[in-house]
């Protein structure tokens, strides 16, 4: 801005130019020099020009903001406290631009529907209308809209003169209902749920808590997932000044129920737990669960059975011993390649470890199969024990013939030579001598037996586990 001409000009000037010109050239000079000119007035009036541009720039941009915080809201925020109020401002604005509006009072702006008074009616004689008027109704539960929880989006219902019948607003209200107590258990199943490959928040904090006491030093993430359990490696610490082993598994047995259905029958007729299972609600019978197991594997480790050693029990969540190395796990029987050799010594394994199991650990593994089996340093490792139980189980024998033909199907396949059939497999394992043609009699005798041996429970009361010198169930005595 030429200050100084505007300064100059005050004296006169031609009359083509509105601020004149100067009659002579003047030199330049600086703006400490045109602000110790006498005449204030134009001080004054260039501050208040400068000011109103100023001023202008700040409200345009104060209504670029408002208008993106805003968008296409049905509600608006006003920002008319933050405007620069200027005598000047609204005189030189454009024709183009919206004029400012304040949106805190917008006669447009739709108002709520008018519902009948607490009294129950309103007017007087032929006039009255009272609150079971079917356009008061109406209006009333569109009224009512607004209590509805705030994910239902109602639109802009409210804002107009909107009448829902009794029949439809009572239809969404239940909906909204359903809807709610939907998401609260999807929640609810989110927060108290060990999924697959994922722990909840109870769990995990079991799981810290673990690292914090030094049990572990740090858990190094999942290794497996199975449909009752997932497994995490996790390197050792020490325990009460003992140490634990360089590397463990951490078994988180699954809080989800519907994957492991029928997991009752395996622990609700044994009778160590017999007693307490009617007593537990689910959640806690994952606990007798994981109890169960570490029962199973330390009577396995006191026979001198390979399998993971027991380290802490900690409510659904069981630490053993890593069967593997550097991080990478043993494989399972049926992911391993061995030759016919091992093939072959693998098989007289298996079939030491079932009579061992079943006649010195008193045990039916009852889920015995080539994947829950490891081979580690040229043996075979029994996992998986949480389901085992004892011959005198209601269905022992019965998940004793299921493991048999597992086996025996699992190494004919492999090209095993010499594979006993699965009738010759049971016999020696559990030292009966049942004698069938076919399946169904099998089975049948076995029925038969385990019906005799639950009779002798019943009857004594007390559990049988003394066995003949063949180590078959015990057959019923005479009454005393």
């Amino acid at each position: 801005v030429d200050l100084l001409g505007l300064v100059s000009s005050q004296s006169g000037g031609e009359s083509g130019r509105p601020w004149g010109a100067p009659n002579a050239p003047c030199a330049p000079c600086s703006l400490a020099d045109v602000m110790t000119l006498p005449n204030q007035s134009i001080d004054l009036m260039l501050a208040q020009m400068l000011q109103m541009e100023f001023d202008r720039e700040f409200d345009t941009q104060l209504r670029r903001e408002e208008r993106k915080f805003n968008g296409d809201s049905k509600v608006s925020i006003s920002f008319e406290n933050y405007r620069k109020v200027h005598p000047y401002d609204d005189s030189d604005s454009s024709e183009d631009e919206v004029d400012w509006q304040d949106t805190r009072h917008d006669p447009y702006g739709p108002d709520k529907p008018v519902t009948t008074p607490r009294k129950g009616f309103t007017g007087k004689g032929k006039n009255i209308t009272t609150k079971h008027d079917e356009d008061a109704c109406g209006r009333k539960n569109t009224a009512r809209m607004e209590n509805f929880a705030p994910e239902v989006h109602i639109g802009d219902g409210i804002g107009m003169d909107l009448k829902l019948s009794n029949h439809v607003y009572n239809a969404l209200k239940q909906h909204c209902y359903t809807e709610q107590r939907r998401s609260a258990k999807l929640h609810e199943k989110k927060e108290h749920s060990t999924a697959e490959q994922a722990v909840d928040p109870k769990t995990r904090l079991l799981m810290f808590k673990m690292v914090n006491a030094g049990i572990l030093e740090n858990i190094n993430g999942c290794i497996s997932t199975g449909k009752e359990s997932v497994v995490f490696h996790a390197d050792g610490g020490s325990l009460e000044d003992n140490p634990v082993p360089a590397e463990c598994v951490l078994k988180v047995f699954k809080t989800t129920l519907n994957e492991f259905r029928n997991r009752d029958k395996y622990i609700k007729d044994d009778y160590r737990f017999k007693d307490r299972f009617s007593k537990l609600n689910p959640r806690k019978i994952i606990r007798m669960w994981a109890e169960k197991e570490m029962h199973n594997l330390s009577r396995m480790k006191k026979a001198g059975i390979p399998c993971p050693e027991v380290i802490i029990l900690k409510k659904h969540i069981l630490v053993m011993s890593f069967i593997g190395q550097d991080h990478v796990p043993a494989p399972k029987l049926k992911e391993v390649k061995l030759g016919t050799e091992d093939m072959m010594g693998a098989y007289y394994q298996v079939l030491n470890l079932m009579q061992q199991l079943y006649q010195e650990c008193n045990l039916v593994h009852a889920d015995l199969s080539e994947y829950n089996m490891l081979w580690h340093d040229g043996k075979v490792w029994l996992i998986d024990v949480s389901q085992s139980v004892e011959p005198t189980h209601p269905h022992g024998l019965e998940f004793l013939f299921r493991d048999c033909k597992n086996v025996s199907t699992f190494f004919q396949k492999a090209g095993v030579a010499d594979v006993m059939n699965v009738y010759d497999l049971f016999n020696a394992v559990s030292g009966l001598q049942i004698k069938a043609d076919n399946e169904a009699d099998f089975i049948a005798q076995i029925e038969s037996l385990e019906k005799m041996n639950e009779d002798h429970v019943q009857k004594h009361r007390k559990k049988t586990h003394t066995f003949e010198e063949g180590g078959g169930p015990p057959l019923p005595q005479d009454d005393d």
